[in-house]
């Protein structure tokens, strides 16, 4: 066998045997639920069944066991990625046999224990719970549970039918409709684990212990007496809290998400049913799921492409990976505050600059406050608050900035001002035969080419551009200027990850990748509104699309100021070449909104949106009578469609143009930078999910219709084929 190993070894002091089944994948440094293994699961139970039946009652247990370094990954995502809706029944066959399999090793009698040497995620933990008894080596760093809701689907090797078992309908619910993890320690207070050691060496020797002291077991909803945690959907306080289950769920999802609404049906019919049909039930579920569009397009996305990121496909070069030891940061405000926050965090010593020393404490306050709620929950301690904040240095001084390996400027959007701290802190980066300090900037708008004309060394001037507010966003895109080297770039990867955060690496261009195609979403929700669609139905409708909120409520949230601010910036740069800027209904409108209405947005105390105090903000009733046009025909799914395309049409043009080299990169970078629906699976894969053939032809009809902005070039449509993923 390929992926299994098996042996008999004697039991704890007789003569008796153990049957031990080593989980070994060959050439693959986890064990997966490839078709090899399904196989192989078939052929290890058969010899049990013939070692059962040679050796009666002298086969005292089983154990399961890995030989990698985690127990066991789960399901082979590449084979489900191929699957088409026409491959559901032979899905569900294969479901249906595997458990076939679980439910043979489990149903001997004698006990099953499972060495939990490492992670037992999705199908993994499946795996482990076919046994009686789970032990596991006591470290905080290993991860157990269920998440494949995270990818578009959800347990179907067993889990839904046994963790609603073992914990009950409600108490399981943020395990499988959630995929919330758990370590070692918090499953044995679960009982889902039932003893821990302290080292892998243990693990054996405590199963022999086990099966030498529990020679009959049966799995808890086997055994005559057992009751359902909680009571099952008859019980009257169940019953109650699943009326409303579904309906909380679908505001979670707007029904964009069919993973856990089918798990959550799975849980409630099966509860209701003997254990072998809720199998099936659970199996039924599972396949339908496994080869539907929004499987397919989440995984691509949450496992191949953020795995690819994770891997530094995207690093260029070869230089050794870089780890930061002091980092300056000049401005204090929101964004550098936030930096500030990001990295000592992170254990990384931080010089927090702004024109004045209040400024800067105000900075580090900012920290502080953050550190504190988490005291305040029991998340952190006052010993590492401390030590967090005194990684932090406050100053008014250039000269504290000194030694920095890296400083990164986050002052406002002006290209005057950014020069100036430029050159003022420049010359404090580190300078030592062994290590060349380098400089970022994070603009979100500005091109770092031009910025970088205000370095002395404009090779090592690189763009790190986070979003806010930075304790919460994972992403940060990193730009390359026409004059950056490889070896820059690559260390600023390094320091993303060090943050523990995701890079994506975009080439240098107005707007940059998020900051351009963000810009296209919030712009197109603006034209509908000038074209006399209602507020509330651009709003609701992306929204209902899976966007986090409407593109109106997007542009207050940003300040109006602020998207007028860069028109302004365009026009000028390009009359400063000679050519004149022509803006777009969407920018024409929020400039109108800004200088003729005087709407700057909810900073400035209103936009689109009224903000009472101590009440919810709703849509400025005025725009109603200066905007609204009875006669126009609108649907839900045009304005999806617009608001969709849009952003997937500039993706692939960012891809043309050599500012995105990767899909993986767009991918990650619409979902996390820019709220694309993670259904989708980011701004390609809605391309690919939907179909080449058929985009191009939906992009040229809102072409027709709604004018450049959809229009894709040759170039765009070579760019979505020649970059389009094969499994």
């Amino acid at each position: 066998m390929q992926t299994i190993r098996y042996e008999l070894i004697p039991a704890q002091g007789t003569e008796d045997q153990v049957a031990v089944i080593t989980f070994d994948e060959t050439n693959s440094p986890v064990n997966t639920m490839c078709r090899q293994w399904q196989q192989e699961l078939g052929e290890v139970t058969a010899q049990v069944l013939g070692d059962r039946e040679r050796l009666g009652a002298a086969l005292k247990g089983i154990v399961l066991a890995s030989a990698k370094t985690s127990f066991f990954a789960g399901a082979d995502l590449k084979a489900t990625m191929r699957l088409t809706p026409a491959d559901a029944p032979n899905a569900f066959g294969e479901i249906e046999r595997m458990k076939k399999h679980f439910r043979t090793l489990e149903t001997l009698g004698i006990p099953v224990v499972a060495c939990l040497n490492g992670a037992a995620l999705g199908g993994g933990w499946e795996v482990a719970l076919v046994a009686h008894y789970r032990i596991a080596v006591a470290d905080p760093k290993i991860q157990f549970g269920l998440p494949e809701v995270t990818l578009g689907l959800m347990p179907g090797a067993t889990g839904v039918t046994k963790m609603t078992r073992l914990l009950g309908l409600m108490g399981a619910q943020p395990y499988i409709l959630e995929g919330k993890l758990f370590n070692p320690a918090e499953a044995l207070e679960l009982q889902l684990v039932h003893e821990l050691v302290a080292t892998r060496d243990q693990l054996l020797p405590a199963a022999l212990a086990h099966i030498a002291t529990h020679p009959h077991a049966v799995q808890p909803w086997d055994d005559k007496t057992y009751k359902m945690p909680g009571g099952t959907p008859a019980n009257p306080k169940i019953a109650g809290a699943l009326t409303v289950a579904p309906a909380m769920l679908k505001k979670t999802t707007r029904g964009r998400y069919p993973a856990p609404e089918a798990a959550l049906a799975a849980m409630v019919e099966g509860a209701m049913v003997d254990y072998d049909t809720a199998l099936r039930i659970e199996s039924r579920y599972l396949a339908r799921l496994m080869t539907g569009p929004v499987a397919r397009n989440m995984i691509n996305t949450f496992f191949f492409d953020m795995n690819a990121i994770k891997s530094g496909k995207s690093r260029p070069g070869t230089a050794p990976r870089y780890k930061p030891q002091k980092v300056g940061i000049l401005g204090a405000g929101m964004m550098g505050a936030g930096i500030a926050w990001a990295q000592a965090s992170r254990g990384i010593a931080t010089v927090l600059k702004d024109v004045s020393a209040e400024k800067a404490e105000a900075g580090k306050a900012y920290s502080a406050k953050l550190a504190q709620a988490r005291v305040d929950k029991g998340r952190m301690t006052a010993e590492a608050q401390q030590a967090l904040l005194a990684r932090i240095t406050p100053t008014a001084s250039a000269a504290d900035l000194a030694g920095c390996d890296l400083i990164i400027e986050a002052v406002f959007e002006s290209r005057d001002l950014k020069a100036k701290v430029t050159q003022e802190a420049e010359p404090q980066l580190a300078q030592t035969p062994e290590f060349s300090g380098f400089f970022a900037s994070n603009t979100s708008t500005l091109p770092i080419s031009g910025l970088a004309k205000a370095s002395s060394r404009p090779e090592k001037f690189v763009g790190i551009h986070f979003f806010s507010p930075v304790d919460k966003m994972k992403l940060v895109e990193i730009i390359r200027g026409k004059q950056t080297d490889d070896e820059t770039v690559a260390r600023a990867f390094d320091y993303v990850q060090a943050l523990g955060k995701v890079p994506i690496v975009v080439n240098d261009s107005r707007g940059f990748y998020t900051s351009r195609t963000f810009g296209t979403f919030v712009m197109e929700g603006a034209a509908m509104l000038g074209e006399g669609i209602p507020a509330a139905a651009i709003e609701n409708a992306a929204m209902q699309a899976g966007l986090p909120v409407g593109p109106l409520a997007v542009l207050d949230e940003t300040a109006l100021t602020l998207s007028v601010h860069v028109l302004d910036q365009t026009r000028a740069d390009y009359a400063a070449e000679g050519k004149t800027y022509t803006a777009t209904p969407g920018e024409l409108l929020v400039e109108r909104m800004v200088k003729e209405l005087k709407r700057p947005g909810r900073a400035g105390g209103g936009g689109f949106y009224d903000y009472p105090a101590g009440a919810r903000k709703h849509l400025w009733p005025e725009l109603k009578p200066l905007f609204e046009k009875p006669g126009v025909e609108w649907s839900v799914q045009e304005i999806q469609d617009r608001l969709l395309y849009r952003q997937a049409i500039e993706t692939a043009r960012c891809l043309a143009e050599g500012v995105l080299t990767s899909v993986h990169d767009a991918n990650i970078g619409s979902i996390f930078g820019i709220g694309f629906p993670a259904w989708t699976g980011g701004a390609m894969q809605f391309v690919y999910g939907t179909g080449v053939e058929r985009f191009l032809k939906r992009a040229d009809e809102l072409a027709a219709t709604y004018g450049a902005g959809f229009a894709l070039e040759a170039k765009a449509r070579d760019a979505i084929r020649d970059f389009q993923p094969t499994y």
